[in-house]
């Protein structure tokens, strides 16, 4: 996974490469959602959208969705379900065609992995992986699980939706808290220059690009996705002197406990150095559930991980080969919420291409006083 994650970055990279070399600023927010759409249809089954370069109709639908389950989640009147007025609504159409054709294509593509899964001829165990198609899915049909297609597809589709939107909002904010911190944003960039060099991230490298994940803690702190979870409680049960009835949804503002002074010093401030480096990834630990961006307990989200690591890579590739700041005339940037927290209008920036600090010829570099060039190029982007 950690390969694709690279290959789709690439994509973006030689999009925004494009965009510097014209001069042009690129609204990162749009572009963002399209890269981790791309990265969830291949990683969970194993279906290129092609989004950064391509607008097709199974795009469109997944964004009408989206935006139709977040305005869901926040409506006092469940109009979706009024009888005459669901049928004549042109929203609710439009919605219910996007929902068919979702349906449709998540159908078919696991009608394909099944077949290709009983053509295989090999033994499901822990280790199990199919080296052309590495896809969830993949990995859930070879498995056996007892689960019919209905339930499979509904479970991909909240994968779909769930899993790129919020990742798409954490490299929103974490770009735009980066923009205004110079010396936070030069500090992740020698890490990731002395890490990485030319070359794509590994596994390995996930575990020394310390500061890079500290960066994407704290932006999760400040900007936590999503910015409330809801539990429902399965007994009575009281919370300090608050008896909570079975059945009632407690509403959890992670917001405002990522931003209590009770908590944490200087609790606006946007510090990445608050998490120490020789520490355990806070995401890990979270004992007092103090911080929680994926959620805590055995209903944490299972995918804090996958998350974490397409965040890692996707930061450290572009602060790798890209300098980033707020477009001039830009507007504002403000935020409004959903099952994310959005940019009201995008988040609009300059992009240019970063440049290496020049060679300064020594002893061991002139080869008897015939030196080329004390000066490098911008690096290529990696094909």
């Amino acid at each position: 996974m950690i390969g694709l994650f690279g290959e789709a970055t690439n994509r973006l990279c030689k999009k925004l490469d494009d965009s510097a070399y014209n001069g042009e600023d690129v609204e990162l927010e749009s572009l963002f959602s399209r890269l981790t759409l791309d990265i969830i249809g291949k990683s969970v089954f194993n279906y290129d959208f092609d989004s950064l370069t391509t607008d097709n109709g199974i795009v469109e639908a997944v964004y009408t969705v989206l935006r139709e389950a977040e305005d869901r989640s926040v409506s006092p009147i469940p109009t979706w379900e009024i009888p005459i007025w669901k049928d004549i609504s042109p929203r609710q159409k439009k919605v219910n065609e996007a929902l068919k054709l979702i349906n449709t294509t998540l159908d078919e593509l696991i009608a394909i992995c099944k077949r290709m899964v009983d053509e295989e001829d090999v033994q499901f165990d822990e280790e199990y992986m199919n080296e052309s198609d590495p896809s969830i899915l993949h990995f859930l049909l070879a498995s056996g699980d007892d689960v019919s297609s209905k339930q499979l597809r509904d479970d991909l589709m909240t994968m779909l939706i769930a899993g790129h939107e919020t990742t798409a909002a954490v490299l929103t904010w974490t770009f735009y808290l980066l923009s205004k911190e110079p010396d936070i944003m030069s500090k992740l960039q020698n890490e990731v220059d002395a890490v990485l060099g030319d070359r794509f991230p590994t596994m390995e490298d996930m575990k020394k690009l310390k500061y890079t994940t500290r960066v994407i803690n704290e932006s999760l702190r400040l900007y936590p996705q999503p910015p409330v979870l809801i539990r429902r409680s399965i007994e009575d049960d009281v919370l300090d002197k608050y008896p909570i009835k079975r059945g009632e949804d407690l509403f959890i503002s992670v917001w405002n406990l990522h931003r209590s002074p009770s908590h944490w010093v200087d609790a606006d401030k946007f510090n990445p150095e608050r998490w120490p480096l020789d520490g355990p990834n806070p995401n890990e630990t979270n004992q007092n559930f103090s911080y929680l961006p994926f959620g805590g307990g055995p209903r944490k989200c299972v995918g804090d991980m996958f998350a974490s690591f397409e965040a890692i890579v996707a930061v450290s590739m572009l602060v790798r080969r890209f300098n980033f700041q707020m477009a001039l005339g830009a507007p504002p940037v403000k935020m409004t919420t959903g099952a994310t927290i959005h940019t009201t209008e995008g988040l609009n920036m300059t992009v240019t291409r970063r440049m290496k600090s020049p060679i300064v010829p020594t002893l061991e570099t002139q080869n008897l006083g015939n030196v080329e060039s004390n000066v490098q190029e911008p690096d290529p982007v990696i094909t």
